[in-house]
């Protein structure tokens, strides 16, 4: 039996398997399993607070909520210097607010990192704390260590809870074509790179992807965003069964795609449950937002692609041996996320996924799945591999001014 398959027998046995997990989840988890909720003795909150007591001169500081572009005329009026100021004062609130320049959000999200990491540097000799609190304490405070490595670009940074992140690969401010990565769940602070498995983890998506869109096009100018900026469902539990923290994830993502410099084209890759987060934001990206493309996703929230209501290319890949095939493509009370995105019913381009393993394993280099993200990344679309060796997933695409030039 393929992927593709939706005889009738087996989608019963579907709709069976999911009202069984429904039954599960609710019997071991409940309907209050939104884990990692933000209180008000978090770094973020206090910051936050401090902010909206400050003032610069006698000019009181602008709402972090506020449109980017008014948030880019305030940095851009009291000029670079006073600009550092703020960010040296209040890193982790200049550090993530879109619309600030990039290079000022680098500047501040490295003081935020280096206080984090003393911070954890003095819980690991804490006698308050239990053995695995410590243990916990070095832990982050080797990957704040390490996100402090020279030549890194952090976009986004907060250590409360389990922690949130965002990095930069290439040159954003200069970037024609920008490819934003999209991870799903047991995303956090500690997941956010790895040395073993290192391609499953956001950086290190990013990191392949942006050498893989070099190859294919040195001319394009490109940038690849490692974006681990939403709390994400921990574990496949009912957070991973629902839209809620997809919900408010794609609030953050649209809010990121507005806030971009420049007029650059921007692509999203969305594994797994980020491309729920990616479903549910389709219909409020801005227009620059040309693709979309999905890998072992579980679902869209959607039961076609017309449903997302959006103007970009939709794509769909899955490997042979994804487990994820074997969730159940439903929505029964709320839980499940919609049809399957790589059934032909669906109406995404579909590509192909050679040589990728598991439901990890997309952004392998030498695999057709990285080629194809790169492909569309840097806009080269004629070449994009489809699945089955077809050519349908390219009908009506012209190639963009870059890759031709490429």
């Amino acid at each position: 039996m393929t992927p593709f398959d939706s005889s009738p027998t087996l989608n019963v046995w579907r709709a069976l398997l999911a009202l069984a997990v429904v039954f599960v989840l609710l019997a071991t988890t409940g309907w209050t399993a939104v884990r990692n909720q933000r209180g008000p003795g978090e770094p973020k909150e206090v910051a936050l607070a401090a902010w909206r007591n400050a003032t610069i001169g006698t000019r009181a500081l602008p709402d972090p909520e506020s449109p980017p572009r008014l948030l880019a005329g305030f940095f851009a009026a009291i000029g670079a210097k006073r600009s550092a100021a703020l960010a040296d004062r209040h890193p982790l609130v200049v550090g993530n607010l879109n619309g600030a320049p990039v290079a000022l959000r680098y500047r501040a999200n490295r003081v935020a990192l280096t206080q984090a990491r003393e911070v954890e540097a003095a819980r690991m000799e804490d006698s308050r704390l239990s053995a695995d609190g410590r243990q916990e304490a070095g832990r982050r405070m080797h990957r704040f260590e390490s996100m402090l490595r020279a030549g890194r670009q952090i976009l986004a940074f907060d250590p409360s809870g389990k922690g949130r992140a965002a990095e930069v690969f290439g040159d954003l401010d200069r970037a024609r074509r920008v490819s934003v990565i999209v991870p799903g769940v047991d995303t956090h602070l500690l997941t956010f790179e790895r040395t073993e498995r290192k391609y499953s983890a956001p950086a290190g998506m990013a990191e392949s992807l942006y050498a893989a869109e070099r190859d294919a096009s040195p001319r394009t100018s490109t940038a690849v965003i490692a974006w681990a900026d939403y709390t994400s469902p921990a574990g496949i539990g009912l957070d991973a069964s629902t839209g809620k923290l997809a919900a408010d994830g794609a609030e953050r993502l649209v809010a990121l795609t507005e806030a971009l410099p420049g007029d650059s084209a921007v692509s999203l890759f969305c594994h797994s449950y980020g491309s729920v987060l990616c479903g549910v934001a389709a219909q409020e990206l801005p227009a620059r937002v040309g693709d979309m493309a999905v890998a072992g996703s579980p679902g869209m929230r959607t039961e076609n692609a017309a449903q997302l209501r959006t103007d970009a290319r939709v794509w769909a890949m899955r490997d042979h041996d994804d487990w994820i095939q074997d969730v159940p493509n439903l929505n029964v009370g709320g839980l499940g996320h919609g049809a399957d995105p790589v059934a032909p019913e669906f109406g995404a381009r579909l590509l192909s996924a050679a040589g990728a393993v598991g439901h990890a394993g997309y952004f392998e280099p030498g695999t057709e799945s990285l080629d194809n993200f790169a492909e569309i990344g840097v806009g080269s679309y004629r070449t994009v591999s489809c699945a089955g060796g077809e050519d349908s997933c390219r009908s009506g695409i012209p190639d963009t001014p870059e890759a031709r030039r490429a």
